[in-house]
């Protein structure tokens, strides 16, 4: 965020954050440790009912298009189930990417605006009510809907590759699990993050400064940075995704393997 969100220097003078290890090197001897965790306790607080609600969007999407509950979905209807789960997570991850966005852009430039999370959510739902804490919602959508699409549907295309001839997916070592869901998380991220400099910029912006909303957030970035400017933080998402989504999906197969051990008829 902070990478997405650095305000373009004055001619002559170099931007605030080289690359992504120059952002961490800063952010590490201005704030310590912390600093990395800035704004962390919103989305701490939304992830577990936001990755639940990702997989039940998903497993909806994909029984929406079944006639019966064997049926091999291709990959274009896999995309559509994990589009589907996309929409689902954007109500509990549009405030809490506002929240976040806000706090870590207020560390960087040094102003103390807001004290922390729940002090954010209450001044912004004070001065502009449910629509100030939701600001960004559209762009949220927009990069969460496309994304969770690939993001289930590579998942599933590499479980199958993964899968030995003449054994399940469903017997699929933790190992190749983690691979398959690292690389489902690079390419949820190769298509999320153009989307995701928009919404950085437009929901950590003045308000009023973005009247038309995405449209004017993508003319002042290609006017002012070029077309270059929209995969901001690239390095930083890509090091962060293939753990992190690794971990998710493994973390998943080994809850529905014991949900179905405990109780196989639910």
């Amino acid at each position: 965020v902070r990478l997405q969100t650095q305000p373009k220097p004055q001619p002559g003078q170099p931007p605030l954050y080289s690359g992504t290890f120059d952002c961490f090197r800063k952010t590490l001897v201005g704030e310590g440790v912390r600093g990395l965790y800035r704004g962390m306790a919103a989305p701490i607080i939304g992830v577990t009912p936001m990755f639940a609600v990702c997989f039940f969007g998903f497993g909806l999407g994909k029984r929406l298009q079944q006639r019966k509950p064997d049926d091999i979905l291709t990959y274009p209807q896999l995309f559509a189930a994990g589009m589907l789960s996309g929409v689902f997570t954007t109500v509990i991850m549009a405030p809490g990417e506002r929240i976040k966005c806000l706090l870590q852009i207020q560390a960087a430039t040094g102003e103390t605006k807001y004290s922390g999370s729940l002090d954010c959510a209450k001044q912004l739902y004070r001065e502009a009510g449910i629509r100030g804490v939701y600001k960004g919602t559209v762009l949220t959508l927009m990069r969460d809907v496309p994304a969770s699409g690939m993001y289930f549907m590579t998942y599933e295309w590499l479980k199958n590759i993964l899968t030995p001839e003449g054994k399940s997916v469903s017997d699929l070592s933790a190992p190749r699990i983690l691979f398959a869901g690292g690389l489902a998380g690079i390419f949820n991220w190769a298509v999320a993050i153009p989307p995701d400099v928009l919404k950085s910029r437009f929901q950590t912006a003045p308000p009023g400064k973005y009247p038309n909303g995405f449209r004017d957030v993508l003319r002042e970035l290609i006017r002012e940075e070029g077309v270059a400017s929209l995969y901001k933080g690239f390095t930083a998402v890509m090091i962060r995704a293939f753990p992190a989504n690794a971990a998710c999906f493994l973390g998943f197969e080994v809850a529905m393997k014991f949900l179905n051990w405990i109780a196989p008829g639910l």
